[in-house]
């Protein structure tokens, strides 16, 4: 049985990924800065921190076994206009969505290398395709993991690891509710919903069905993708 570490896995669409691939039939682990105090296979870490990530993975590896699936589900937003931004503000949205796909994906790759397998899913954002007034830092980081899904795919491929990247667009999570609470959404969900083509929201499962199937062996020959997942709203 495959051993798959989920970040960001104690809610949104963390949390929904993580309960697809249980129900898929992995082991599945998380990392969170907040983890469910009810499930013994939550680890606390911060992915910005490398030395919390190693431990983190010391005691994942030493109840399942090595980690041969990733799913970076972890992040941070930020709300301001560019010029209010300050450098430690820029940082942190950074170190967390785009640092932490790099310290992650660096602590568990020796596992994948050395079974000649793996599967890693970044989930970045549709902020990449369409750009977000006012979320200048993390659609800047997002951006960039999108570039190192493509670039790690070429590098890895040979080694039977594939990299793929999923986009979510307008899904239904404790952010985006924080979100419209606080008027950031330019009008309501259901304002948005009806700019939305398939006329709904999203849900934290429509990105786990997209990983499950990118961590398949069906998709074995799928690597290097962004796959949007946002019910038209770009294409």
């Amino acid at each position: 049985m495959k051993t798959a570490v989920v970040t960001g896995g104690a809610s949104g669409i963390g949390l929904g990924i993580a309960q697809r691939l249980r129900s898929d039939g992995l082991h599945v682990a998380t990392m969170d800065l907040n983890p469910p105090v009810d499930d013994d296979l939550a680890y606390r870490a911060d992915v910005s921190d490398p030395e919390e990530i190693a431990a983190a993975l010391t005691a994942v590896r030493d109840r399942l076994g090595p980690v041969t699936v990733l799913v970076n589900a972890a992040g941070v937003d930020g709300f301001k206009r560019f010029q209010n931004i300050s450098f430690p503000e820029w940082q942190r949205v950074i170190e967390v969505n785009l640092h932490g796909v790099f310290h992650t994906t660096q602590a568990v790759l020796p596992d994948m290398l050395a079974a000649g397998w793996g599967r890693i899913v970044n989930i970045s954002s549709s902020s990449t395709h369409s750009g977000q007034p006012f979320m200048s830092h993390y659609v800047s980081a997002k951006s960039a993991v999108n570039g190192l899904t493509k670039a790690l795919a070429l590098e890895l491929g040979p080694s039977g690891i594939t990299v793929n990247a999923v986009p979510p667009g307008f899904i239904d999570t404790p952010m985006l509710r924080r979100s419209e609470e606080a008027r950031r959404l330019g009008g309501s969900v259901e304002e948005h919903i009806q700019r939305t083509p398939v006329r709904r929201v999203g849900t934290p499962g429509d990105i786990a069905a997209a990983c499950a199937f990118l961590i398949s062996e069906e998709a074995g020959y799928i690597t290097g993708q962004i796959l949007g997942v946002n019910g038209g709203r770009n294409t």
